[in-house]
């Protein structure tokens, strides 16, 4: 792991010519680093960004024109559709489907989740597959340590590195996986030329991240699981979701005000957003993404801390409802 090299500019060769690197905005030698430990881990041609938003919209406008429908995975994570929605004016559409199922005809992309959050459904692969349209696999929950879709015949892989492939919280950034390294050079072109570009300190903390994320991931999955049991026995939780992989995990209470008092009455587990950290993290998503979810669901996002301290500052929350 190289430092961190936050030049703009780099020298031509003796002969007036660009090198590999000449100017920050098309390459630099600690993104491409991290582009290419990301690629071997998902199998395929990676490429960064400043966000999982930014990857996302990156990906659907290289890929797509004025016309063109998208199918998403109906329950989601809510600001895909959120930024589906923003392109609508420029002539993009989006329409849900179950995602458990084969996607509709007549999409010119299929966008899925495995697992959707916060439902934590898992997409037939195989059925996505099999369509005609190139296939996109959100797959920041799953990380490529459980799950490498393009082994599945999905054409690209999303993360929201900021997620579990950072891991600290500390590190904004998205990441497109391709599997054509064709593809992948006009995806490269269009972020030089959109400016759509991660910064180096960003990609350093994922290089960093990279290195312990099987041990996190393989930790907070087995966790995870421990707590679901036991949330599925608690006479306070009504619904569990847990897709048997992951440190992700959604359950419902009874109502809103419920949701409130079990989410602001945690002690170790901190009442906040986002996911994937080494820390863990809980809220009700009501107060984003309205009735698209029960007004009762609160997603967990599993750290590293022991689980019986985790299930012990549950416990006392769910009292609370």
């Amino acid at each position: 792991m190289s430092n961190v090299d936050r030049s703009t500019i780099w020298p031509y060769d003796e002969r007036g010519e660009p090198r590999a690197f000449f100017y920050q905005r098309y390459g630099d030698p600690t993104s491409s680093e991290a582009e290419a430990r990301l690629g071997e881990l998902d199998g395929g041609s990676a490429l960064l960004f400043p966000s999982g938003a930014g990857a996302t919209s990156a990906l659907v406008l290289s890929l797509l024109k004025p016309g063109d429908t998208i199918a998403l995975a109906a329950g989601c994570y809510f600001g895909t559709g959120v930024t589906f929605q923003a392109f609508e004016r420029w002539g993009l559409r989006y329409v849900e489907f179950d995602q458990t199922g084969p996607p509709p005809e007549g999409v010119q992309l299929i966008w899925v989740e495995a697992p959707s959050n916060p439902f934590l459904t898992m997409p037939d692969l195989e059925a996505a597959a099999a369509h005609p349209a190139p296939v996109v696999v959100d797959a920041t929950v799953a990380t490529p340590i459980l799950l490498r879709p393009l082994e599945h015949g999905a054409d690209f892989v999303v993360h929201s590195a900021t997620k579990y492939l950072a891991g600290h919280d500390d590190a904004l950034l998205g990441a497109v996986i391709c599997r054509d390294a064709g593809i992948a050079d006009e995806l490269r072109t269009f972020r030089g030329r959109a400016g759509i570009v991660a910064a180096p300190d960003a990609a350093w903390l994922l290089l960093r991240g990279l290195k312990t994320l099987e041990v996190r991931v393989l930790r907070q999955s087995a966790t995870a699981a421990d707590i679901a049991a036991r949330l599925a026995a608690h006479p306070k939780v009504e619904t569990v979701r847990y897709p048997g992989l992951g440190g992700l995990i959604s359950f419902d209470v009874e109502g809103g005000e419920a949701a409130r008092l079990v989410e602001t009455s945690t002690r170790l587990i901190e009442n906040a957003t986002s996911l994937g950290g080494t820390a863990s993290v809980m809220e009700s998503r009501r107060r984003w993404e309205g009735e698209r979810v029960p007004a009762g669901l609160l997603r967990l996002s599993i750290g590293l801390e022991e689980p019986d301290a985790i299930w012990a500052d549950l416990s006392q929350a769910l009292a609370h409802a």
